[in-house]
């Protein structure tokens, strides 16, 4: 007769020493951290480059409207006022980010800027475009997370 209990196989040492610090890694890197992280990392990106679209608080710098009536030349829309959305959109939006406050609304209309720059803009910088869309889809299919003001006041 066959003694299967001779046969069992254990997993080897290592495999179990892979899943308990899988587990581990999955308990410490929640997805409020991941929101946290995202948060942050795409408000910096859109904030600074909003910061040297203008001097002071919001006074847009006349080399803005240069850059976007010579570089950017974006269709359907005029260069000051283009130039007045993006730097205030480049504002706004980065701080809601961090305050997690109507995060998935401002995520999405980060990317709809990131859409823009893509299409119109730098088409070659696909790459880092898509970075930054792969930080904006997290967060507006899951949310700011539990370090948040949307979780304070109760907005999905």
């Amino acid at each position: 007769m066959f003694d299967i209990s001779h046969t069992e196989s254990k997993a080897p040492a290592d495999t179990t020493l892979w899943a308990r610090i899988t587990t581990h890694a999955s308990r410490l890197i929640s997805d409020s951290l991941l929101a946290l992280l995202a948060r942050l990392a795409i408000a910096s990106v859109f904030f600074l480059s909003g910061r040297t679209k203008v001097t002071g608080l919001l006074t847009i710098k006349d080399s803005t409207y240069s850059l976007f009536e010579q570089e950017y030349k974006l269709p359907l829309v005029s260069p000051e006022l283009a130039a007045h959305l993006a730097a205030y959109a480049e504002h706004l939006f980065p701080v809601l980010l961090v305050l997690g406050l109507f995060t998935r609304s401002a995520a999405l209309a980060l990317l709809g800027m990131t859409l823009v720059i893509e299409i119109f803009v730098y088409p070659d910088a696909w790459p880092t475009h898509l970075t930054w869309a792969a930080l904006q889809l997290f967060l507006i299919g899951r949310g700011a997370g539990a370090l948040s003001l949307d979780r304070v006041f109760g907005i999905k």
